[in-house]
């Protein structure tokens, strides 16, 4: 990777922290409304303008995904004193910058019920029992942490990914897009478990799972709602899904205004699916990536009404239903999402940059570590 490109990595994440500085000032000073809002819209126009100052997959994807995407939306929710950087009024400037500008979400305990027994207070050590039995269940409701085995099975099998792009030229194109798949996926758990980890590890806040164990979705539902990326989920929901199906159902009943929040909140991802792809090709949309969640939306909320109307007489094996959720997404992510996502060569790039850094560190190797190098 080239030094401009590291240069500008620092001056843009920088300025990030630099712009939620004002931020949180302005939270402090600013009682929420519209006033908030004008005062924060700045933020978010220059959050849509630093991904164009990098040029990596990497480094600008993941810097447009944290930024562009979920940075902005937290500060439109913050504005208005919703979202997660409101859960608490008394929020720390160093939680205030992790939560806004990391794709991490804190685990919320709820709090206790009173005491109904008459006694007025209770043991301590007893209380803290209680919150680590809360914490577990709902730590276990969102899916477990994973353990370091897990991801390491994971990395290894990135690696093997990545390493297998060497043949390319004797593989099926189609075996190719099936690799981006598993790419995608273990790229994303691995990294986003990282950052989560050092975060959880600087501040001791309990995080939420970013992921699911998508594999085992039995059911669109199950997979958009409760397995992939839970911090866009959950960033989509109060941004989107809420506002839509507020609005809709005094009009239409709330069934159907459920079916059009469903659609709305795969518009905006679509959208910010589009902004993305731009930041990595710099090239005009093509749509498709667009069609690919419409298509999501619309087939979302026909699962859910044959659910309904099935009402569990009868279901299809577990197995079976994984294959097809699993197989109707990669289906019609070969048909929509792929095409652009290769068009902006994302993988080459993908693999120029893991051969840099493989380079850089074996001139790093030789120069610091000579006495091992030399008998390789």
């Amino acid at each position: 990777m080239e030094d401009g490109e590291m240069y500008s990595m620092m001056k843009v994440w920088l300025s990030i922290f630099a712009s939620l500085t004002y931020c949180y000032i302005i939270g402090k000073m600013i009682p929420k409304g519209v006033t908030r809002l004008l005062c924060v819209l700045p933020i978010v126009c220059l959050f849509l303008l630093l991904p164009l100052e990098l040029t990596s997959i990497h480094f600008g994807g993941m810097t447009s995904f944290c930024v562009a995407w979920l940075a902005n939306f937290k500060l439109l929710l913050f504005a208005f004193g919703k979202g997660p950087l409101c859960l608490d009024p008394k929020i720390s400037f160093g939680r205030f910058v992790s939560v806004a500008c990391f794709p991490i979400k804190v685990l919320q305990i709820p709090p206790q019920k009173p005491n109904l027994n008459g006694h007025g207070h209770e043991n301590q050590a007893q209380k803290s029992n209680l919150n680590g039995q809360d914490r577990q269940k709902l730590i276990s409701r969102r899916g477990p942490h994973k353990s370091f085995l897990n991801y390491a099975t994971k990395g290894l099998l990135l690696a093997m990914v990545v390493a297998s792009y060497d043949y390319s030229d004797y593989i099926h194109p189609k075996i190719i897009w099936l690799l981006y798949c598993f790419h995608i996926y273990f790229f994303l758990d691995i990294f986003l478990a990282m950052l989560a980890s050092v975060v959880r590890t600087l501040s001791g806040l309990e995080l939420e799972p970013q992921f699911n164990d998508p594999y085992l979705s039995t059911s669109l539902q199950d997979f958009w709602g409760r397995r992939w990326n839970l911090m866009v989920t959950s960033i989509l929901r109060p941004i989107a899904y809420d506002p839509i199906l507020y609005t809709c159902k005094n009009f239409i009943g709330r069934r159907w205004a459920q079916g059009i929040a469903i659609l709305g909140t795969f518009l905006v991802s679509a959208l910010m699916h589009e902004l993305i792809f731009y930041y990595l090709g710099r090239a005009k949309p093509t749509w498709e990536v667009t069609w690919f969640f419409l298509l999501h939306g619309v087939c979302l909320p026909v699962e859910i009404t044959l659910k309904r109307a099935v009402n569990g007489r009868w279901q299809i094996p577990r197995p079976m239903q994984t294959i097809l959720t699993i197989g109707f997404v990669i289906a019609t992510g070969f048909w929509l999402f792929f095409p652009p996502f290769l068009a902006c060569k994302a993988g080459v790039r993908a693999i120029e940059e893991y051969a840099a850094v493989r380079e850089y560190l074996k001139e790093a190797g030789h120069a610091y570590f000579p006495w091992i190098f030399q008998q390789i």
